[in-house]
């Protein structure tokens, strides 16, 4: 499966696929290779190690619209798992925005009311004391809602990954 049948005159026509794999470099190889992908051995390890990996496979390899139908739906179960992994800490890090910048607006408010004519002071205590909640609580808002948006999307993730074993095993069943 990982060489390449020469023809009779020796010669393989290949076709080429670059993608970007990121940290999931050696899942992706694995993968690929279920669909008839091979590493390129004249490409250098320092673009592996960037995450980019170069493959080949044979022009005319048996099977290959069901081949590339699965490549698809696997690249498609790909995209659904990163956009997971990110709903994991999108909305957590949004509500930690917002309560930080309305801690900081009641610091404004609070350094507004200590340098009015004559100073205000009850009033910039009233207000330092959400001011500074604000500052705080999104370190500990943030942690809670990642934990609580782990342990639902996890399962999902999980089913995500069981398809696409279920479509490499597909694929290497065609080679």
């Amino acid at each position: 499966m990982s060489e390449l049948k020469k023809s009779a005159a020796g010669f393989v026509g290949c076709e080429y696929l670059e993608v970007a794999a990121g940290g999931e470099a050696s899942r992706y190889l694995d993968c690929y290779r279920s669909f008839g992908w091979v590493p390129d051995e004249n490409r250098s390890s320092a673009e592996v190690r960037q995450g980019k990996l170069h493959l080949k496979r044979d022009r005319k390899i048996a099977n290959k619209a069901e081949l590339t139908r699965l490549q698809r739906h696997f690249e498609a179960c790909a995209g659904e798992i990163r956009a997971l992994e990110r709903a994991k800490t999108a909305s957590a890090s949004a509500w930690a925005l917002g309560v930080g910048l309305a801690g900081t607006a009641f610091m404004a408010g609070s350094t507004f009311a200590v340098t009015h004519e004559p100073p205000v002071v009850w009033l910039c205590v009233l207000l330092a004391v959400p001011g500074l909640l604000g500052w705080i609580l999104p370190y500990f808002l943030h942690r809670r809602l990642v934990a609580r948006e782990t342990a639902r999307i996890t399962p999902l993730i999980e089913v995500k990954y069981d398809e696409i074993y279920e479509i490499c095993e597909k694929g290497v069943k065609l080679l």
